[in-house]
């Protein structure tokens, strides 16, 4: 059954008016009225629904019913991910979302060869989201993937202290696998460099304010591998129950 982000309030027996996307996507898939969809809003649960009425650029679903199904983990993950070039970080939260991850926070570093000024991070942020809201729709999850607007490293490591934050860091002597079979689940931040890796710098001022370096294995991953690599590690020692 196809399932789609609908950002409106969503009742059972309301008929509402779709979003101009949705609609699009419906009539490029020939969808015709009298189909059965699933809608969600990103508020928890999701709805059962019949097509009404579906046009080129406009489309009716009735509300039939409401399931308070999730497929969240757990625990929470946020991926502090220094901006890599490209379009790497479209990637990287395409499969954060697949995996469970709940937000990402992009971080400007020392070494990032991305620089975006406030216009073009709008611009960034709206697409960012407009990827984590399909793949959710993809991967059966309810709610979105948070994404924060682009930040200072130094100013996030100084800020975000209340929980767990950990740098992934192929110099560190501790197991991030081991750290993670002695500690319960628990709410985590997972902090990745760009190509170049955190300058020595910035790993120092992180360590110094409660950041755990640890490392995920002998080999160094890209830059978008290591944080989806820890999340489903994450998901392997500490479950999704």
């Amino acid at each position: 059954m196809a399932r789609f982000f609908c950002p409106i309030p969503l009742a059972i027996g309301a008929t509402v008016t779709l979003p101009d996307a949705i609609a699009h996507h419906l009539h490029v898939l020939r969808l015709p009225a009298g189909e059965s969809i699933t809608l969600f809003n990103g508020e928890g649960g999701e709805y059962a629904a019949t097509l009404v009425a579906v046009e080129k650029k406009r489309a009716l679903a009735e509300v039939k019913a409401f399931s308070p199904r999730e497929a969240e983990l757990p625990y929470s993950i946020t991926i502090a991910q220094a901006l890599p070039e490209g379009t790497k970080i479209d990637w990287i939260i395409e499969k954060a979302v697949e995996l469970g991850a709940a937000a990402i926070q992009p971080l400007a570093a020392q070494r990032c060869v991305v620089k975006l000024n406030a216009e073009r991070a709008a611009k960034k942020l709206e697409h960012w989201r407009g990827i984590a809201a399909s793949a959710a729709e993809q991967s059966g999850r309810n709610r979105l993937l948070h994404i924060s607007e682009p930040a200072a490293f130094d100013d996030w490591v100084e800020q975000q202290n209340l929980h767990t934050r950990i740098m992934l860091c192929p110099r560190a002597t501790q197991s991030f696998s081991e750290w993670a079979r002695h500690h319960p689940p628990q709410a985590v931040s997972l902090l990745v460099g760009p190509e170049g890796g955190f300058s020595d710098q910035e790993e120092n001022f992180a360590v110094a304010r409660g950041v755990l370096p640890l490392s995920i294995g002998p080999r160094v991953l890209r830059t978008e591998t290591a944080a989806l690599a820890a999340l489903a590690a994450l998901n392997a020692v500490w479950g999704e129950m």
